[in-house]
């Protein structure tokens, strides 16, 4: 089995975040998410096309132009999000083959661990790692002198 998550999934995932948190108020342009994650806008520019291919996100042309969510964050998984931006990211090589143990470790190992994977990305939000980024955001770190 193969995991395979490439810049794409990973800047990808980084910038809807950045969307969700920045578009509560107003639409956002990938300009602005560029500046704030440090990814090219060339680069963000495929990344939104695939998310709005999936109907994650929508853009608003002209001047006044950018990007909002067309999900909502609660009911968005992560795996919904890589699967939009990486295809089938969870490739597992099938044996062929008539052998026994080769159908045994594959039962009890690769399928079991392709669930797992699958259920742990399910499990997790966009809403979550909002959250998450939120609360650290409101408890800065104190030092004492």
């Amino acid at each position: 089995m193969t995991l395979k998550i490439s810049t794409k999934g990973i800047y990808g995932l980084k910038a809807l975040i950045d969307l969700a948190i920045y578009s509560k108020e107003d639409i956002v342009t990938l300009k602005s998410i560029s500046e704030r994650q440090n990814i090219s806008e060339r680069y963000l520019e495929q990344i939104f096309s695939l998310l709005r291919k999936s109907k994650i996100i929508v853009g608003k042309k002209g001047s006044q132009g950018g990007y909002s969510l067309d999900v909502k964050p609660e009911d968005t998984t992560i795996y919904t999000v890589l699967k939009a931006l990486e295809g089938d990211f969870l490739q597992m090589s099938s044996v062929e083959s008539d052998d026994k143990l080769d159908k045994v470790i594959e039962e009890l190992v690769w399928n079991k661990l392709d669930e797992s994977i699958t259920n742990f990305l399910t499990s997790i939000t966009l809403q979550d790692l909002i959250d998450e980024y939120k609360k650290d955001e409101k408890d800065p770190f104190m030092y004492y002198i």
